[in-house]
């Protein structure tokens, strides 16, 4: 009986050894799921110290569009890539969200100011069919924002200045807005 013990025990060391040299291979890529707030230099930050993963995460996972992931996407994080001799620092705080996280979002162009009236004018239609004074519970005015976020004032101008900060906190553009919207039918 003494044998047996002896080869379940020599088994078992076996081929956990096996386990453990066969999933620590040095340059493995890393599974990451992103949460609400992430960015993709958040992550970058979390893997590398520092922003140099951003491009090298957004190519790895064919993110075409670096200003937009999704809270549960699965990113594979590529671990053997060296750090380039200059990186952009600049970073923009992370923003709680139910379904999507902006990322850094580049300084607006004029063509993105007027892409982005358009995206904001296909929300508004959307939303309210363009109406300042639609509402829906507790959603109110064009963009149908919540009422607390207008703080009692729905006026056309707190409409827009209150809707301008809400999509640039929470999407970076009108543009991701639009595209949130068109994959989930709300922004």
């Amino acid at each position: 009986m003494k044998s047996l013990k002896t080869i379940l025990l020599g088994t078992t060391l076996a081929a956990g050894m096996g386990l453990y040299l066969g999933t620590s291979a040095a340059n493995a890529d890393s599974l990451y799921t992103v949460k609400a707030g992430d960015t993709l230099s958040t992550i970058s930050e979390q893997f590398a110290g520092n922003n140099t993963l951003i491009q090298s995460i957004a190519e790895k996972n064919q993110i075409s569009n670096i200003n937009l992931i999704f809270e549960g996407q699965q990113l594979t994080i590529p671990t053997d890539v060296e750090a380039p001799a200059s990186v952009q620092t600049e970073q923009q705080a992370p923003v709680q969200t139910e379904q999507t996280a902006p990322v850094e979002t580049p300084a607006p162009t004029t063509s993105t100011a007027v892409s982005g009236n358009a995206a904001k004018e296909w929300i508004a239609q959307k939303e309210s069919s363009g109406s300042y004074s639609a509402t829906n519970g507790r959603y109110i005015g064009r963009y149908q924002l919540d009422a607390s976020y207008l703080n009692g004032d729905y006026s056309e101008a707190n409409q827009e200045r209150v809707a301008d900060s809400y999509v640039a906190g929470r999407y970076g553009s009108w543009e991701a807005a639009q595209a949130f919207w068109m994959a989930n039918g709300w922004y």
